[in-house]
């Protein structure tokens, strides 16, 4: 039997009678069944009937990707396939502005360096890596800034047929600064050096905290 999303709700009917007697195989012909694949409503099915179900490791090009990303995989979320309208495509960019876990998603060809200029457009300027044809003859990956693979790419338009999965590393967190003792203490002496204003340049450049951060303490110390 041959099974899609169209038609999936039938064949779950049609099959009935090979529920209790017989072993039911779900196959993809590539990728792994369920994982932007139909399939779902057939495993529940079975599922709430309390009828056996098991799975055999596969070929899944998500975990493929991961695995060679060069990107943290110690939490990921898996979007499936980039939007077809730039609407969407604006809209699952926002999204992704606040992501901090690795996202990755199905992209076609056609629409991939579009979808990259739209992130960039975005303000998400991070590593990425485009998988191409993970497992196949022509298997590559492109790694780098947005803007590189979007070069990169450019160079030859065939590098934009076959299948892809598209990851990108999370925004990163920003750990805020805070003015320690021992910075407070070199404030009160270069203040009595310097002015204020010269004091927040030096004490920026030395360390990385804020000038508005510095501005605050020197006017409290400086009273």
């Amino acid at each position: 039997f041959s099974l899609h999303d169209y038609n999936e709700s039938q064949l779950i009917k049609r099959i009935e009678k090979y529920q209790y007697n017989s072993a039911i195989a779900l196959i993809s012909d590539a990728g792994s069944p369920l994982i932007s694949d139909p399939g779902y409503n057939l495993i529940q099915d079975y599922i709430k009937k309390k009828l056996y179900v098991t799975t055999i490791p596969g070929p899944s090009s998500i975990i493929s990707s991961l695995q060679l990303s060069g990107l943290p995989i110690n939490n990921f979320e898996f979007f499936g396939f980039v939007s077809k309208n730039k609407s969407s495509m604006n809209s699952q960019a926002k999204k992704l502005q606040n992501v901090i876990t690795t996202s990755v998603f199905f992209i076609s060809g056609n629409r991939l360096i579009n979808f990259l200029k739209i992130l960039l457009d975005a303000k998400i300027n991070r590593k990425i890596a485009v998988c191409k044809e993970l497992t196949k003859k022509n298997e590559w990956v492109f790694r780098g800034y947005i803007k590189k693979i979007i070069d990169e790419i450019n160079i030859d338009k065939s590098n934009l047929k076959g299948e892809f999965t598209l990851l990108i590393q999370g925004k990163e967190k920003k750990t805020k600064i805070t003015i320690q003792t021992t910075t407070e203490a070199q404030i009160k002496k270069l203040l009595k050096k310097f002015s204020l204003t010269e004091v927040v340049e030096i004490v920026h450049t030395l360390t990385d905290i804020s000038k508005k951060e510095i501005y605050k303490k020197a006017l409290q110390l400086k009273k």
